[in-house]
């Protein structure tokens, strides 16, 4: 009896869910007791923790990427050419969908325009730089052009040898970033809490973020309801593989950084074959911000309302998302990548000065967690539509 609660508890432990639950728990607790000198540890955990992370996601995009596209049919270019148009689907349908919830929704809200100053962080402690190669999008462009290549020209030599460096990245992720991402969760959480932002920020835009997050659920349920529906497949049986992926995504505020356990989640799944997915998550991590893209229409009508007394009309916010889901596509993938990368949009399409850039900083900060999860959770969904479309080719 012992042997096998022994047993039960060490398959626990070792759950990824677990072990990020217990990271963010963690965190939160232990930022109420930290000073100026110990969270100065914390800053530095979090900073090295986070450059391994971010060291790793060019070479997890490469690994996944050529190697699946190597393992695809001759018409493989049509599913990267449907990826890419499903992908934008679905981040201007999203935003679409934010836009007439924000007008039916925004005009009867009363919503603050400032909030209370946070306690400030010390400068770092230790400051290891570790660069990524190169930037996630250059990944991703090297790796869509290896890949073909060596479909097209059938390289076998460069075949094998891409298959071996996925199996050091699968390495790579089980013993290297999984492991690490409880700490940079804790280390995320734990500043978040001594600087008061849990408890001073989240308040004032309560109501903002509530709708949007209700937004985000109500998208993803759409999505795998016609995932399910075109894979003629339940989608809960991929679903229930992807609460650790969820969390990681809501604890790191980076597609990025959760795309080695959203892999892992997929693959153990066995709904969507793996040549597939090894290359449709990678993928769409990198251009599908379906939830990031909801967030950032509904706060930009918000913050308009706030600052400039008027929500922008129907003309200009089509617009805007219509750009927005190409600005996506590009937007790196770190915290807040979406709209650091439509800055100019907000700019110059919606004519927001500087208070305007910096209210919806401030805001798409306090939940970009959340909507960071809706964009790697809703790969799944779409996951199974190429796997289906490639299964009819």
């Amino acid at each position: 009896m012992s042997q096998i609660l022994c047993q039960m508890l060490k398959k626990i432990v070792s759950n990824t869910l677990f072990r990020l639950l217990l990271g963010v728990i963690a965190g939160l607790v232990l930022g109420n007791y930290l000073n100026e000198n110990t969270i100065q540890v914390v800053l530095s955990l979090k900073y090295f923790t986070g450059q391994l992370i971010f060291f790793l996601v060019p070479l997890i995009v490469i690994g996944f990427i050529v190697s699946s596209i190597t393992k695809l049919s001759e018409g493989s270019a049509k599913i990267v050419g449907f990826s890419l148009l499903i992908a934008y689907l679905s981040s201007i349908g999203a935003g679409l969908f934010s836009m007439i919830a924000g007008y039916q929704i925004i005009p009867n809200l009363s919503i603050p325009t400032s909030v209370d100053s946070l306690r400030e962080v010390p400068k770092i402690l230790f400051q290891l730089d570790i660069p990524p190669i190169f930037s996630v999008m250059t990944a991703l462009v090297i790796s869509l052009m290896l890949g073909m290549g060596i479909l097209i020209t059938k390289a076998k030599e460069l075949e094998k040898i891409f298959d071996q460096f996925k199996d050091i990245v699968i390495l790579l992720v089980n013993k290297v970033l999984i492991p690490i991402l409880p700490f940079f969760i804790a280390a995320n959480f734990a500043i978040l809490s001594y600087e008061g932002s849990i408890e001073k920020q989240l308040p004032v835009f309560l109501k903002v973020i509530l709708i949007v997050i209700v937004g985000h659920f109500i998208w993803m349920t759409l999505m795998y309801t016609i995932a399910g529906f075109y894979h003629k497949t339940n989608p809960f049986k991929l679903l229930k593989y992807y609460p650790p992926v969820y969390l990681t995504a809501v604890g790191t505020m980076s597609s990025a950084a959760s795309l080695g356990v959203a892999v892992k989640a997929v693959n153990d799944s066995k709904v969507i074959k793996p040549t597939i997915s090894n290359f449709t998550i990678p993928f769409f991590s990198n251009t599908h911000l379906c939830g990031s893209v909801l967030t950032e229409v509904f706060f930009v009508m918000t913050v308009s309302q706030v600052l400039y007394g008027h929500i922008p009309d129907v003309g200009t916010m089509v617009t805007f998302v219509l750009l927005l889901g190409i600005f996506a596509v590009g937007a790196p993938g770190v915290p807040g990548g979406t709209v650091v990368a439509s800055l100019g949009l907000i700019s110059n399409v919606l004519g927001f000065d500087e208070a305007g850039v910096a209210l919806i900083l401030t805001i798409f900060a306090l939940q970009d967690s959340f909507g960071t999860a809706c964009n790697i959770t809703t790969d799944g969904a779409l996951s199974m539509i190429v796997d289906k479309y490639a299964e009819e080719k």
